[in-house]
């Protein structure tokens, strides 16, 4: 099933998973995998981070089984950069064996040591690429989009019209990096209308459980933090427990308004927390039947 068609009937609810780190065994993955299974998410994504074709293989392998054993529906991450279009016809045709029907097309991020060569230099060019291939045009393919401008972009105009670059190679559907602020969201999605992009929009929820993950976030991905954020991280900072308690609370205060508002779906950066995962489901999953 194509993700997008999944947004008809109600707003989606979908996780977020990586890979384990290459010293261990895929195996330690599927624990988490079957937890998240109960909560009943609409599909989970499987990153692809640093590491060649062995990361490759290990989310194909993740992907197909949420698909295939699972019975949940997957998205793989593909980044592009660095990538030939002989590695991409490769890596899709992997894919495609696998049963996986959803593609998260993406740049990814460039190395310390600057761009590797490759025959991508946007997601766009990837997108593009995918539907003009007659034996990959029928992946779903959801792109990435950033409701306070991606970090190398010159304003968010100029973000915006990136953003409509990839609408028109041909993505299905979108997911936004994590935000803090609603009203970012918001006024994002009213200038992607404007822009004519009219794709379902899945908001991205991280919840914050611990000061030195939102200080890497801030670093990597520019998000601001509204005052009642930073409030909360430091009058709980060094109390873990509740600095976790508080970051879920926080998050099911954002889903709460952002399904009240009619967002098109929920996006939750799980980082492979089971528990956390859990807790925000408990407080939402009846409003997004509602």
């Amino acid at each position: 099933m194509k993700t997008t068609d999944l947004f008809a009937k109600k707003p989606v609810l979908s996780f977020e998973v990586f890979p384990p780190k290459r010293t261990n065994p895929v195996e330690t993955i599927y624990e988490t995998l079957d937890s998240l299974r109960k909560l009943n998410p609409d599909f989970i994504s499987v990153t692809y981070g640093a590491g060649g074709s062995e990361n490759c293989k290990a989310t194909t392998e993740i992907a197909s089984k949420i698909k295939n054993e699972y019975g949940i529906e997957s998205v793989a991450h593909l980044p592009c950069i660095g990538l030939t279009k002989d590695d991409v016809i490769s890596l899709l045709g992997g894919f495609k064996r696998a049963g996986i029907d959803n593609i998260l097309a993406l740049r990814g991020d460039i190395p310390e040591g600057g761009r590797p060569a490759g025959d991508f230099e946007h997601a766009s060019d990837l997108i593009s690429f995918i539907k003009e291939k007659e034996e990959f045009k029928d992946f779903n393919v959801v792109a990435a989009c950033y409701p306070e401008g991606h970090t190398e972009s010159e304003n968010i105009l100029t973000d915006i019209r990136s953003l409509k670059t990839k609408v028109d190679a041909g993505a299905d559907h979108l997911i936004t990096q994590l935000f803090f602020d609603n009203d970012c969201f918001y006024r994002f999605k009213e200038r992607a209308l404007l822009a004519g992009i009219h794709l379902p929009v899945e908001a991205g929820i991280m919840p914050v459980t611990n000061k030195k993950q939102i200080e890497r976030m801030v670093s990597l991905c520019g998000v601001s933090l509204p005052s009642k954020f930073t409030a909360m991280m430091e009058r709980y900072e060094h109390n873990p427990e509740a600095m976790r308690d508080a970051g879920i609370a926080y998050a099911v205060d954002q889903i709460v308004d952002l399904i009240a508002r009619g967002v098109d779906g929920i996006h939750l950066y799980t980082m492979n927390n089971p528990y956390v995962a859990s807790k925000i489901h408990e407080a939402v999953y009846r409003l997004l039947a509602a």
